[in-house]
């Protein structure tokens, strides 16, 4: 049996769930998730509180900790970030980060079973981030690696122009910018999605089994623009 938790307080949502899966059975997924702009200081260790309470553990009986690793909110990858390596330092558990591009795509493909994702962000600053991905074996596959552009760079992924390709995020509001090829390639738009800690914890359970997982000290936020900022600065 393998017991994680996950938390996430990459976007205006704030979420924790923690994922137990035993040989044979089907999985126990327990979560909270709030909208909660500007609280996850406040909401997101409760939360985690909570889906233990309720799962009837103590945190020493977890075998990892994952968390939102971003791209998102600074503020909030920094805090997620901050509670995860506390929680991981602490038990001495490994810690594993987790894409809020692919969550996207594993939330839409589960509720929705869409196949072929373009998951986008408003990064703010005119630009979006992004990937693409193929849903396959309930898992997101990247087809297009996470980058941060100007929406009217954005191309789909080459060689895939048949498929029924379905946007998922934030960075969708921003539709007027992108190209006309990119505007004709989608068959619907979902800007409204959310990524949620519950698809993280499936991402983080698929890579621990596979071996995955770092010491607390080494795993940091990914925030898609770090050596922009730092070129900036300088």
């Amino acid at each position: 049996m393998s017991i994680l938790l996950a938390l996430d307080a990459s976007s205006s949502a704030c979420s924790a769930a923690l994922l137990r899966r035993r040989a044979g059975a089907e999985d126990e997924l327990l979560s909270r998730f709030e909208m909660t702009p500007r609280e996850h200081t406040r909401r997101l260790l409760p939360m985690v509180d909570e889906v233990l309470a309720e799962a009837g553990i103590a945190p020493s009986a977890l075998d990892a900790v994952a968390y939102g690793r971003g791209p998102g909110s600074f503020t909030g990858l920094r805090i997620a970030a901050g509670a995860a390596q506390g929680l991981a330092y602490g038990l001495d558990r490994p810690l594993i980060g987790v894409s809020t591009l692919a969550a996207l795509a594993l939330g839409a493909h589960r509720r929705h079973h869409f196949r072929w994702l373009v998951t986008a962000l408003d990064a703010r600053m005119g630009e979006i981030y992004v990937a693409a991905w193929q849903c396959r074996d309930g898992l997101p596959e990247p087809l297009l690696e996470e980058a941060v552009m100007p929406p009217e760079r954005l191309r789909l992924p080459a060689g895939h122009d048949d498929h029924d390709w379905v946007g998922i995020g934030s960075g969708w509001g921003l539709w007027e910018q992108m190209p006309v090829e990119v505007q004709a390639g989608m068959s619907q738009r979902l800007p409204e999605a959310e990524a949620a800690a519950e698809e993280m914890a499936l991402l983080a359970m698929a890579e621990l089994e596979a071996g995955g997982g770092q010491p607390a000290h080494l795993v940091q936020p990914v925030y898609l623009r770090n050596e922009v900022a730092w070129k900036k600065a300088r």
